[in-house]
Formats: structure tokens, sequence, C-alpha cells
């Protein structure tokens, strides 16, 4: 289970002294459990990736605006807790296989205009989920059915 590894990751920090890496793991596991407390549930691997990508996007909204701001140290602090905390998302998928799963959600859907895009993004969620940033491909499939 993905909490599991995500326990033993900061105990091999504590172990190692990587004081760092294990900070921005701590915060993963307060947010897991906070996340745990607010629903009074124990969290399944999904729930736990929607909490990771919940962190991630918050991050690199973080970043986009340090940067503007000219905070080059506070950008790169939050990009390295980006590649820590995807660590534990799966890896990534390209632009052809988000294509190719959009096409084919759009086909078993039959969505025929952008008013169903409902239908197709209930589909493709649990497929993508930790794996494709859903905004983009919320505008990938308005771009497909013709928004």
């Amino acid at each position: 289970m993905l909490k599991q590894r995500i326990q033993e990751e900061m105990k091999a920090a504590m172990k190692a002294g990587d004081k760092r890496r294990l900070g921005i793991i701590r915060l993963i596991l307060a947010a897991l459990k906070q996340k745990e407390v607010d629903e009074r549930i124990e969290l399944e691997d999904s729930h736990v990736l929607a909490v990771l990508e919940k962190m991630v996007k918050q991050r690199r909204d973080s970043v986009s605006q340090y940067e503007q701001a000219g905070r080059t140290d506070l950008a790169e602090q939050e990009a390295y807790e980006i590649s820590v905390i995807q660590e534990y998302l799966p890896a990534a998928l390209s632009a052809e296989e988000i294509a190719a799963l959009i096409d084919e959600a759009i086909a078993a859907t039959g969505a025929a205009s952008v008013k169903e895009m409902g239908k197709v993004m209930g589909l493709l969620k649990p497929k993508l989920q930790g794996r494709a940033d859903m905004g983009a491909v919320g505008g990938l499939i308005k771009q497909r059915l013709g928004g």
C-alpha cells in the first residue's frame, strides 16, 4: 500500500539523516492523516494519489508565483518538494498515450459535444489519476469534442 511505503521512506530518511527529504515526507503524511480525520476513513491508494496530486498542483502554483516575485530560492524549494512527492505517483503518461485514452473514452461514451465532456472525464479519471494533469486533459477533451 502506498501509505505504508511513504511511512517506510520516512524511517529511511530519518536513519539517513536527510532532514530536507524527511520534512517533505512528514508534510505528505500530515496531509494524509488530515484527510483520514476529516473524512473518517482509512485511505486507499486512490485517495493517497488524489492527495499527492493536490500537493503537486499547489506547489506548481507556488513555483510560478515565486518565480514571478523573483524568489528563486523559494521556487527551488517548492520544485524539490514536487520531485519528492512525484516519487510516489505512478509514471506519467506520454502525450500519445493520453490522446489514445481520450479517443477510447470518447468512443466508449459516444460523446459528440462538449456538453458530454463530463461522461468522458468520468471514464478517464480513474485511468489517469496521478499519471496526467487533469486540467490539461480537460482541455484536450474540449478540443476533440469541438469546444
